[in-house]
Parts: C-alpha cells; structure tokens; sequence
C-alpha cells in the first residue's frame, strides 16, 4: 500500500475530530451511535460490567476485544497494569479509538512485569486503522529484553499515536547488549507499515542503551512525527533508520517517505548513560530516503541533526533538512555522511537549507577535532547547502569537510559570523581566510562573511532577525519543493520571490 501524504495529513486531522456521542441507555447498555459503540474502562470496574459509563470494564484488553470498526474505548484515570494488544482493525473512516477519558490520565504501568525479548505495553501488529491517545505509560524495565511503551509492526496501516506520555522506559544491562525504545515502528514484513502518525507526544527519562526513543525502522513507507518533545535522553532522540535487522529483505529495510516537523528536542546527552562520549543525535535519518527535517528545535544534544550512513550499502537519501534551530550542542549541529573508517554508503542529493546554527561545537569531537557547524563525513554526493545562518561561538568551525570523498557538494548564499576566529575546513584542509575558501571549494561567492545576523536575543534564546539584518531576503530562491512554502513560524517562505536566511522569513 503506497502512502499519499496529502491524503494522510487530511485523515490525521479526520481522526483529531472524530469523536461519540456519550449517551447513556436507559436500560444500561453500551453506549452506541448509529452502529458503533463507546466502551468505559475504569480500575474500579468489573469484568463482568457492561462497559458502560456506569458499569465499566477493569481491563483495556477485554474492552478492545468488544470493539468492532468505529468503535471507542475510553480510559478514566487510575493505574492499569496490563499490556495492551490491538486484536482487531477499523476499516477506512472508522477506526478504532482507545483514549483517556477527558480531564483524566489513565497510567499504563509496566512495574509488574518482566520483559521477554522484544514486548511494549502497547502492542498494534498486524492492525490498520487504530488511534492512541492521551495515556500515561511507564515503568516498563528489563536488564535482559527488549522494552519499548507503544510498538506498532506486522504491516499495520493508518496507526495515530498522538498526546501520550512516556517515561521509564529502562534498558538496564551492562555492558550494554541491546536497547530499548519509547515508540517503535518497524517494517518488518514484505507488507509495508504505512500512513503512520506519531503526534503531540512527550518522552522523556528513558534508558535506551543502544536504542532510541522514537523509532521509525524499515519498511515504513509514509509517516508523519510532529510537535513531540523528547528529553533527559542518552541516546539518540529521533530516528529514521535504514539498513539494521529491522526486515530480512535488503530492498524493503529502509524508512522512506516521511516528514519529521515541529518536534522539540533537548538535553540529549550520552553522558546521562552507559555510552558516554558525544554520540547522542537530536533528530537521527540514517539510511532513510525521502524524509523532510523541518522546524523542529534542537538544543543541548550531543548533536543536532544528522543525515548519515551508518550501513554499507544503505545510503541516505533525498533527505531535507529545512528552517530548523539548532543551538548549544556539544558537537556538530548538522552533519551528513558515513562513518570515518567505517561505511561508505554516505549521503546523497540532500538539501540543507534556511536553518539557523548558534553556538554549537561546545566540546571536542572524537579525534579530538572540532566537527563543524556543519559537519560533512564521507561519501557526500550532489547535495546543496544554502542560505544557513551559522553563528559560531568564540572556538568554532563554519564547515568541517574531513576528507575527499564525494563530489557535486553545493555551498553558498550562507551567512557566517563568529565571536572568535573564522574556520572552515575541506577535504582535511583548514582555512581562515574566507578567501583562500572559496578558492579551495570553487564555491561560495554569494555568502556573507564576519557580518553578524541581529538576533533579537541570543539569551533567551530569539533567533528571529532584527529589521536591518543582512540576512534578511538575501538567500537563494531555489524551489518551493526544496525551501519550503513556510519558514519555522509557519509564516509564508518565499515573499515576493525572495527568500531570507536562516529558519525564520
């Protein structure tokens, strides 16, 4: 089933208005309208109760196994210990709907439990048409197994995940072996996951180990990750991967066709668990295609976002990473390409365009080296970077090129200034003369050098410009399909046919 994006977007916004009517039967029945149903679940209740508003369920499980397409079932605050597993499908225009009862937070408890191999407390595998909404999950810890709150694999189709909080999702064994994750998608069978939103969630407090916090892996054909806020993390935040174990056939193992937007990210850090170092990434495509990075704000991460290849034969491409804030990190706020010394794959035909970059590169990369502002690794091929504000601090590099590797790369209508000394670096060669730059690239003619941008305030932070900025509709027009149509306020990109620098118009 292939995904169609607009289509998609306007179905998400069909289930955030789909509701029932909460009419009680005189006689005491479930609630009904028309032909569906709306069942009640309370930690009070009875299994033997009718599943009405006054006669509840116990149990979300045995509420679900009533349902039929275009039912709900609605949860009322308390603490549930049960882990819950979609047995059924809606159908298109009626889904399934399991969500908190308004006002209250029912809390998915995993305390109770011991974890075997790969488990979540919310299970959707082999389910289409299925909304998730406004629960608590937590607690859910194993130093042997592989925890995740929601997963969601097995082909399912038109999954929403939305206002959920996770936390206490704990991969305890060391030395590390494995991982876990808040919310994993995985495309694990020749049947594609498709049309899958993940929207309004908060995660924060998990031990990952190797794993993420939220997931989208293989054969995951058509996704949406929006305005969710992931922090106090020690690994990677967000992750569009490619190229793992996720699906047994190498041509189907890759996420593609996905747009992650609006999404806060911040204190994600490897200093917070086992792995130590700078590894943790804010916003994560590796081996990916077809992916939007846009809008998002990134900050205090070990780095900020990441176009890269970590798998041989499993490139990253066709990724846009656009109109972002990316700010205080560790190391790289952007970088792009394989591993040093060990993938080849790289990263091709990508655009990184109108984001603002402050005041990264805080600590020392792995070599020793500072990264870069924009950091380019190896097998870099054909991909554009334009009309980027990137505010160093007083110990900072530009444009960190580490090898010769790659070719076709397009660098220009950038801003950079700094408190300290100008550097940038190609193929392993460093410069501080803008000049001897744009020779040793053969590029860059149309950027503005050692002219500050007039934030409005870097304290607080406010990234927007000053009236009289030189970034102001001095960037590049290059496409709708590349700039965007809206800048990181969702206020109109291209304004009489001029585009400014950085994520702000």
């Amino acid at each position: 089933m292939k995904c169609n994006i607009n289509v998609f977007l306007m179905l998400g916004f069909a289930v955030q208005a789909f509701g029932c009517s909460k009419k009680n039967d005189a006689g005491g029945n479930v609630t009904t309208t028309g032909n569906t149903h709306v069942y009640y679940v309370a930690a009070n209740g009875q299994e033997s109760n009718k599943g009405t508003i006054d006669a509840p369920f116990q149990t979300i499980n045995n509420a679900l196994s009533r349902t039929i397409p275009g039912d709900t079932v609605i949860v009322r605050g308390g603490v549930y210990s049960e882990k819950v597993v979609f047995p059924k499908s809606g159908v298109m225009d009626k889904y399934i709907t399991l969500k908190a009862y308004h006002g209250e937070t029912p809390v998915i408890d995993g305390s109770a439990f011991s974890v075997n191999g790969r488990e979540a407390l919310i299970t959707i595998d082999k389910a289409k048409f299925i909304v998730v909404d406004g629960f608590e999950i937590r607690n859910f810890k194993t130093a042997t197994g592989d925890p995740k709150a929601i997963m969601v694999e097995g082909g399912s189709d038109y999954i929403t995940v939305k206002n959920n909080t996770i936390y206490g999702i704990d991969y305890t064994q060391l030395p590390l072996n494995g991982g876990g994750n808040a919310i994993l998608v995985i495309g694990n069978t020749s049947d594609p996951v498709t049309n899958i939103t993940v929207t309004g969630n908060t995660i924060h407090d998990c031990k990952t180990g190797y794993g993420e916090n939220l997931t989208i892996n293989g054969y995951v054909d058509g996704f949406t990750v929006t305005n969710n806020t992931i922090y106090n993390a020690q690994n990677i935040g967000i992750d569009a991967a490619g190229g793992y174990a996720a699906n047994s056939d190498p041509a189907l193992n890759y996420a593609r066709n996905g747009i992650i937007s609006g999404n806060t990210l911040y204190n994600i850090e490897s200093k917070r668990g086992p792995l130590g170092g700078h590894g943790a990434i804010g916003i994560y495509v590796d081996g990916g295609r077809n992916v939007i990075v846009e809008k998002n704000r990134v900050s205090v991460t070990d780095r900020g976002i990441g176009a890269v290849s970590e798998t041989n034969g499993f490139p990253t491409d066709h990724v846009t990473i656009r109109n972002n804030l990316v700010y205080n990190c560790w190391c790289a706020g952007i970088y792009m390409g394989g591993y040093l010394n060990y993938t080849g794959a790289g990263t091709s035909n990508s655009a990184v365009v109108n984001n603002t970059l402050y005041n990264n590169n805080q600590a020392l990369g792995a070599f020793g080296e500072i990264e870069g502002e924009i950091s380019i690794r190896e097998d870099c091929t054909n991909n554009v970077i334009k009309n980027n504000i990137i505010y160093g601090g007083a110990a900072d590099m530009f444009i960190h090129k580490y090898t010769n590797s790659g070719s076709g790369n397009i660098i220009d209508y950038n801003l950079y200034y700094t408190t300290g000394a100008a550097q940038w670096t190609w193929n392993g060669i460093s410069y501080t003369s803008y000049s001897a730059w744009m020779t040793a690239i053969n590029g860059d003619a149309n950027s503005t050098n050692g002219v500050a941008p007039l934030f409005i305030n870097t304290s607080t932070p406010d990234f927007h410009l000053q009236s009289s900025s030189v970034a102001r509709n001095s960037g590049q027009v290059i496409s709708e399909a590349v700039n965007g149509n809206t800048d990181f306020d969702n206020k109109q990109r291209i304004v009489n046919k001029q585009i400014s620098k950085g994520a702000y118009q």
